[in-house]
């Protein structure tokens, strides 16, 4: 929604498992993050409406059925760290696979997926999270990689993570601080905090993780 009122796209598509409708000028379609034949189908119709200039990705998975964030060591599970991956990880990367081919080759163009500042080696100083911390930090380890490839094949694009902030969704609700917590944003705010983000990033950004003041995020 944020990124259709700013007004610079005169096309926007939502992509979601269950195909949310929005209100024009968002068009809808349907993709399985998990599942890279509905990632390639999304990409196949996604290049049907031209060059894209822009591509966010903003999945996640910190909590569900039968996973918990670990407190400690003991309580690691391979299940529930294959399916964090699965999501985090492996999910973006797949996306990057068969949508950054798409973007313009040198006009500026951005790719970016939401991360998450506990997801930073450097600034891991309580430690727990690990399915979720590692998941993170291998997907901005993705995104380093990635930018570095496309400054070959795609000169114009950048390629960053986003820490949108704690947000008051279903994903932080179990773990987050009291909502007048400085930093606690209502989605709609966190969002506009991240488009203005998106909007001021230059070449020499790509590779890197922003919080959602435009704050670089240690790696």
């Amino acid at each position: 929604m944020a990124i259709a009122a700013e007004g610079s796209f005169d096309t926007v598509v939502a992509l979601s498992r269950s195909a949310i409708p929005f209100p024009r000028p968002i068009r809808s379609a349907a993709i399985d993050i998990t599942n890279e034949a509905s990632i390639a189908a999304a990409a196949k119709a996604a290049s049907l409406e031209g060059v894209i200039s822009l591509i966010v990705v903003a999945t996640g998975i910190l909590h569900g059925p039968n996973i918990q964030p670990e407190k400690a060591l003991r309580a690691l599970d391979p299940s529930t760290m294959a399916t964090v991956f699965a999501v985090n990880t492996i999910g973006p990367a797949l996306v990057a696979k068969h949508f950054v081919p798409l973007l313009a080759r040198s006009e500026r163009s951005v790719f970016a997926v939401l991360s998450a500042r506990v997801g930073s080696i450097e600034d891991n100083r309580l430690g727990g999270w690990y399915s979720y911390r590692a998941s993170k930090a291998a997907l901005n380890q993705i995104l380093r990689t990635l930018a570095i490839e496309t400054r070959r094949t795609h000169p114009g694009a950048i390629v960053v993570g986003l820490h949108p902030g704690t947000v008051r969704t279903g994903l932080s609700h179990p773990f987050r601080p009291d909502e007048t917590t400085p930093g606690v944003f209502a989605p709609e705010e966190s969002a506009a905090y991240l488009v203005e983000v998106l909007k001021t990033l230059k070449l020499s950004d790509s590779g890197k993780v922003f919080a959602w003041d435009g704050t670089c995020v240690p790696a």
